[in-house]
Order: C-alpha cells, then sequence, then structure tokens
C-alpha cells in the first residue's frame, strides 16, 4: 500500500472521517479544516503515514478552541524542518499566515512592523529588478510616486539601485 506522502488526494477524505471519529469519542462537535490548512497537511511528508494523521487530527480535536482549524492551529513540530516541503501550491498568503504562526508560537512579538519592513522591501526589490532599476518606472509599477520610492528605499535601507 503506497505511503499517505504518495496519496495527497486522500489527505481531506481520512481528515475528516478522524476528526468525526474524535469527536465521537470525546462527544463533541466535529470541527473542520480550513482550505489553507488543507493545503498545508498536503505539503507535509508524513513520516508516520496515517496514523499520524490519526493522531494530529484528535490533537486538533482536543486542543484547537474554535470549529475551524486554520494553518495557526497547526502544533510546532510540524513546521520543523524536513517536515513539512517548501511548495508552490500554498498561496503567499497562506506561507504569511504559516511563518507569523510560527513566531507567534516562538514568543516574538512586534511582529506588523518587522513583517511591513520585510514586505515593502521584497516589492521594492522586485519592482527594481523588474524594471532595471528605473525608479519611475518601479514607482508606477506600485502605484507610489517616485519621491515615496526614494524614501522608502531610503528607510529600507535597500542598496544595489541604480540612480535612475
Amino acid at each position: 500500500m503506497p505511503s499517505l506522502s504518495e496519496r495527497k488526494e486522500d489527505i481531506p477524505v481520512l481528515a475528516r472521517h478522524f476528526l468525526a471519529q474524535s469527536a465521537k469519542q470525546l462527544g463533541v462537535e466535529a470541527k473542520h479544516l480550513s482550505d489553507d490548512a488543507l493545503d498545508f497537511l498536503r505539503l507535509c511528508k508524513w513520516q508516520g503515514n496515517v496514523r499520524q494523521l490519526e493522531n494530529l487530527c484528535y490533537w486538533f480535536t482536543v486542543m484547537v478552541p474554535g470549529q475551524v482549524i486554520e494553518i495557526k492551529d497547526m502544533p510546532q513540530d510540524l513546521f520543523q524542518k524536513g517536515t513539512a516541503r517548501q511548495d508552490d501550491s500554498l498561496s503567499w498568503d497562506g506561507l504569511l499566515e504559516r511563518d507569523v504562526s510560527e513566531k507567534l508560537v516562538g514568543g516574538q512579538n512586534g511582529l506588523m512592523a518587522a513583517f511591513c519592513r520585510r514586505f515593502e522591501t521584497v516589492m521594492i526589490q522586485s519592482a527594481l529588478r523588474h524594471t532595471k532599476g528605473r525608479k519611475n518606472e518601479a514607482a508606477g509599477l506600485l502605484g507610489i510616486g517616485r519621491n515615496t520610492l526614494t524614501r522608502k528605499i531610503r528607510e529600507l535601507d535597500i542598496t544595489d539601485t541604480d540612480d535612475n
């Protein structure tokens, strides 16, 4: 029988079954996985195969306070290197949510400023690479003025830009 990692299409059906089973055992209402959480589970390697998914669903039933299970509700060990694969099938906002959740679980705070800074830096650097350093064109693509772009480049200490 192929491993769960080779049968990703079975994960939603199995997860629903295990969530219903654990809810019945505990005498509570069954929880549901969000689309992003399901996408994340599809990225996992499942070294423990189906038993690992079953145990995880039981854990969700006990530990997740709400009825809908989100990426932020995933246990930290699923984020450990080698457990979840990097895959482009998870949306950027799903990846962002996972990153924020990891940092919150790790006790970090002040995340809004740090993530906004990272977001702006990536946006500006990408636009500048795309326009080969032409600030007027990059600003237009980003929907901001050239002076705003120049100020943000200075504030964010973005280097390796042409002075166009």
